[in-house]
């Protein structure tokens, strides 16, 4: 079974998910990625050495124009020759370089940033595709769509403040205090030190306190907006009941447990900010008091003055900034987490080692002797065994819970049986890769869902890149070509989420369509029309005719008239095969299939008399 499931996610950690991203920044086989990376961290070590020079430059001009203090009555000339406009200019372009070179960081680094989100965001997309039936039907859409977004979004936000933000500030201190202790006394540098490392302690701990209510803030913003999708996609059934209230009632609850999180989040961030400014104070005014009492002493002159509250200015201006960068690192680091958890959920359907593609000869399809169950404690499948010859159709009724669908999904693979074999022409369907597995198999579902995309799209997805006249042609072939002509936008005509704005014998024709460009060699009804009126199922038995014609045809009914005429009819049962056999025969048996069928004629003459639909699966 998939685990850990959307709703319970593992917990990866920081290093964890710093370690998983770190491939996807040294890419291999990725040169000029990694040539980038290098001019990155070039132009970092650039930019970082000009700024650390400003304050340097900036004190010699000051003891320049200190040392050279004139009258009113000097000469223009003399003033100019005074001033220090070599330093001045170097000041200037010290300033300039480091701003550039800044940029020029950001601008080469971008493609690796963006390639490493992209190629991140596909993964994370295929593994979701990879992983089985039973993942999804577990999984809260809201809320797993939230979490890649988050991620994805995270991943941006780290790249951004931690290599050009926390590493290159870190490395500016480290340097700002051996340029003190080597310029003036080790007190300086002591000072410094003690100060940043108390301030980035402070930041630490307290943002590690405060992280539980961002993860609060973050599950319950995943809750609300899973609420929200759930109850617009069912928008009808709301209305139905009149429960707009309970709805709006329902989402206000998962609001108020964000407003409750929110709040706490924001006061803790109030304390992180006090205690940050105090230390950042504190500092501050004993490194200065201190160049003031050399000043006074005559061990330092106005310049150095200068430079000392030049650098830690410079120095605490990031420093401040540190404290929201390290939240949002640490906030992005959560929010990768989840994304991450995902694609540590292991696939519980893969391609065997070695699993070569399918080859179909003629699309004999066995079952033989399949065990299976969602649930270990509940087996639905007990030893079924039967055969589909090629280009034959067998039927496959049953009362609901019987296990029908089950033998769809196995076939499919969306789940493996827990014992016995499924075949196509011989071969293990487990041995095969699932991607020739699923070329070969067609299916017309009870609920067809479409895309929420023009009709020319969700036709074409039976096999993307089919023509426009190959579209056409299965259009004609599932009768919905005139019916599409007669739309005003005609093929482009959009359908609607989850195709909600096509009435269901509208969807199922689109949906035959879409098998019949496919054309696979086995095909599987699914009760494809079992929620159909009576008049709309008679022209959708016609198409589903011709597209079995001639196809090994597995076929899940539930209205018995529709089947009368398939090669063999299988009657499924708490899991096992009750009966089989030809419709009349099993009538004339008087078992379990006679009286699905009486049953099924009573109810049909209690009510309006209608036409038999005409059976659409033909002897071979």
């Amino acid at each position: 079974m998939d685990a850990p499931s959307p709703a319970a996610p593992r917990r990866r950690g920081s290093l964890a998910t710093l370690g998983t991203l770190a491939p996807y920044l040294w890419p291999p086989g990725e040169l000029g990625l990694r040539v980038r990376v290098v001019l990155a961290v070039c132009c970092l070590i650039v930019a970082k050495a000009a700024n650390v020079y400003v304050p340097i430059l900036y004190k010699r001009a000051v003891d320049a124009l200190g040392g050279g203090a004139t009258n009113g009555t000097t000469s223009v000339a003399a003033v100019i020759t005074a001033v220090p406009l070599a330093l001045i200019l170097a000041y200037g372009t010290a300033r300039v370089l480091s701003l550039i070179f800044s940029e020029l960081r950001d601008a080469v680094f971008a493609r690796v940033a963006q390639r490493a989100i992209r190629t991140l965001g596909l993964q994370v997309f295929r593994h979701l595709h990879a992983l089985s039936l039973r993942f999804h039907l577990a999984r809260q859409t809201g809320g797993l769509t939230r979490s890649i977004e988050r991620g994805t979004k995270g991943i941006e936000t780290l790249l951004q403040y931690m290599l050009f933000n926390i590493l290159p500030t870190l490395f500016e201190i480290g340097l700002v205090c051996v340029i003190l202790w080597h310029l003036f006394d080790w007190r300086f540098a002591v000072a410094t030190f003690v100060t940043v490392t108390l301030y980035i302690a402070y930041t630490l701990m307290i943002t590690e306190w405060r992280t539980k209510y961002r993860r609060q803030m973050n599950e319950v913003d995943s809750e609300a907006n899973t609420k929200a999708i759930d109850s617009l996609l069912n928008y009808e059934t709301v209305k139905y009941f009149g429960n707009e209230e309970h709805e709006a009632q329902r989402f206000d609850g998962a609001l108020k447990r964000y407003e409750r999180a929110a709040v706490k989040s924001q006061v803790s961030l109030s304390i992180l900010n006090i205690g940050q400014a105090a230390i950042i104070s504190v500092g501050l005014t004993v490194v200065m008091y201190m160049a003031g009492v050399g000043i006074v002493a005559h061990t330092m002159t106005l310049g150095d003055f200068v430079l000392v509250n030049t650098y830690l200015v410079q120095l605490y201006q990031p420093l401040n900034f540190f404290g929201f960068v390290y939240r949002e690192i640490k906030q992005s680091l959560i929010d990768m987490e989840r994304m991450f958890d995902l694609m540590s959920v292991e696939r519980e359907i893969a391609d065997a080692p070695g699993a070569g593609p399918l080859r179909v000869d003629g699309a004999t399809l066995e079952f033989r002797d399949v065990r299976f169950g969602y649930d270990p404690r509940r087996e639905i499948l007990k030893g079924v065994s039967f055969t589909v010859p090629a280009g034959h159709t067998v039927a496959v009724v049953g009362p609901s819970g019987a296990g029908k669908s089950t033998l769809s999904r196995l076939l499919f693979r969306f789940y493996d049986v827990d014992a016995g074999q499924i075949l196509i022409d011989g071969q293990d369907i487990r041995t095969v890769t699932q991607t020739s597995l699923r070329a070969a198999l067609g299916i017309v579902p009870q609920d067809t869902v479409l895309f929420n995309d023009s009709i020319t799209y969700n036709i074409a997805y039976g096999r993307p890149g089919a023509s426009t006249a190959e579209i056409e042609q299965a259009a004609r072939m599932a009768h919905i070509h005139d019916f599409i002509l007669a739309m005003p936008d005609g093929y482009r005509t959009m359908v609607g989420e989850r195709g909600l704005k096509l009435s269901g014998g509208e969807k199922q024709r689109v949906a035959i369509a879409r098998t019949i460009l496919k054309n696979p060699a086995i095909t599987l009804f699914d009760e494809a029309t079992s929620a159909l009126d009576t008049n709309t199922e008679r022209e959708i038995q016609t198409n589903l005719k011709e597209v079995s014609r001639g196809r090994t045809t597995l076929v899940i009914a539930h209205r018995l008239s529709t089947i009368i005429d398939a090669d063999e009819i299988i009657v499924l049962e708490a899991g096992h095969i009750a009966e089989r056999g030809r419709h009349f025969d099993l009538v004339a048996a008087k078992g379990r299939y006679a009286e699905m069928w009486r049953k099924q004629q009573e109810a049909a003459e209690a009510g309006q008399p209608i036409e038999v639909p005409p059976p659409f699966y033909q002897p071979a």
